[in-house]
């Protein structure tokens, strides 16, 4: 019995070692700039090798696999739709691509919460994250020094999927928050607060640089989020002191191109945007019920777009992307999957003690919102990444609160069957904000 409890220990750590991995390198993208190894796909191998032994020691154990109650069945529904469409989709070939592209993400965030089930697993999830920022950031600003490929002759980017400087920009703002909560948190060691540091300062550069409108509001979306759910001076005036040192650093071009947010008609780009949501409420008003078929927006806008028009535009706003795409069925599961995910994290967020990361979590979640409202992209890892973390943060939340404090740690009890994987086992409470040590 030890020897095989001690094996099933050990592939779980190999699990969410992978796991680690990908979380790092979904920023990393080192696929895309280290020779020979894009053949690999390093990040799909790695997700792959921790969801495949995941499922091995599910099965190994005869334990079912945890599909995170309401929530997961929300997000697998709306994925089931998403394959569904094939049957009425405007171009099969494009939601066949979007439909295997949403499984695989899908199956990262079932990975994600029935791996993720310590605090102190949490704790270096978001570390993954953070530390694989900073490969991002310092591409962006590296190859804008340079003047390598900038869009529009002025807009940094880097490699992959952040070609697009919107979503690059996008996807370096959700380690925002994060980092700023590691860095303020007084049980962080010095190590981690200074990483932290350095991920956020270079992922607002990158920001800065990217030019992105859309990835400014949902910065600032989410630094408005964490103050009002911190409630605290001190941390209030850090984020005063990083908004002022933006404004005296930013270039004034950036500034600029920010200020024609309100004046969008002179805009090519925002008015781009404008004719980009005209053609998704028209198929909305030939198809409202279940869309065109998923990932098929490009091609709806040979048949809804302007007359005449000689360039196709993504979406540009991932709900107005569904409507189109899966009608208001689909939008009505997909609102509803990221409530569920959200809404438990504002009530959760006023325990004072152990919603440190819990509130920064929600912070990101509403400043990635904000940016897809303007770049939003259904089939992005990003975004079900976040939800999923999210999702570990209320459940392991939840159990950590339904126990009286026991000296100065507090233990969390063991959850119901309803609330956690099986394999659940107590870990040290958020409230610590420590990383080192060994794990349960």
């Amino acid at each position: 019995m030890g020897m095989g409890s001690k094996a099933v220990r050990s592939q779980d750590r190999w699990a969410f070692g992978f796991l680690l991995a990908f979380l790092a390198a979904i920023y990393i993208s080192p696929g895309e700039w280290i020779p020979g190894l894009a053949r690999f796909r390093p990040a799909l191998l790695l997700s792959a090798l921790s969801t495949g032994l995941m499922l091995l020691g599910r099965m190994g154990r005869r334990e079912k696999l945890w599909v995170d109650g309401q929530r997961g069945g929300l997000l697998l529904t709306f994925c089931g739709l998403v394959f569904a469409s094939l049957s009425w989709s405007l171009y099969r070939d494009a939601t066949e691509f979007a439909a295997v592209e949403l499984l695989k993400w899908v199956l990262v965030y079932l990975t994600l919460v029935n791996l993720v089930t310590t605090e102190r697993r949490l704790l270096w999830a978001c570390l993954a994250l953070i530390v694989g920022s900073l490969f991002t950031s310092r591409g962006v600003i590296a190859w804008h020094q340079a003047g390598v490929d900038l869009v529009e002759g002025y807009r940094a980017r880097w490699v992959g999927v952040y070609a697009d400087p919107n979503r690059m920009a996008m996807s370096v703002g959700i380690i925002v928050p994060l980092a700023v909560a590691f860095l303020v948190r007084k049980q962080s060691t010095w190590l981690v607060r200074l990483t932290c540091g350095l991920a956020a300062a270079l992922a607002i550069t990158a920001m800065v640089l990217s030019y992105s409108r859309g990835g400014f509001l949902g910065l600032v979306a989410a630094a408005v989020t964490w103050v009002l759910l911190e409630r605290d001076l001190k941390r209030t005036l850090v984020v005063v002191a990083a908004a002022g040192a933006m404004l005296v650093l930013s270039p004034q071009s950036f500034w600029n191109r920010t200020r024609t947010v309100g004046t969008y008609e002179a805009d090519a780009s925002a008015m781009s945007r404008v004719e980009a949501w005209t053609v998704a409420s028209r198929v909305s008003v030939e198809h409202p019920l279940l869309g065109v078929g998923a990932g098929t927006f490009p091609y709806a806008w040979r048949l809804y777009g302007p007359p005449g028009a000689s360039r196709v535009y993504a979406a540009h706003n991932v709900f107005l992307q569904v409507i189109s795409d899966l009608g208001f069925v689909g939008l009505g599961l997909f609102l509803a999957f990221i409530g569920a995910a959200l809404g438990p994290l504002w009530t959760l967020a006023r325990d004072r003690e152990r919603g440190w990361l819990v509130r920064a979590l929600a912070a990101a979640v509403v400043g990635h919102l904000v940016s897809c409202l303007f770049a939003g992209f259904l089939v992005a890892v990003h975004f079900y990444v976040l939800f999923g973390l999210a999702a570990c943060a209320d459940r392991l939340a939840r159990a950590a609160q339904r126990v009286p404090e026991e000296g100065a740690s507090g233990l969390a009890p063991v959850p119901s069957p309803a609330e956690m994987p099986p394999d659940w086992t107590p870990g040290e409470e958020l409230a610590s904000g420590r990383i080192s040590g060994r794990h349960r």
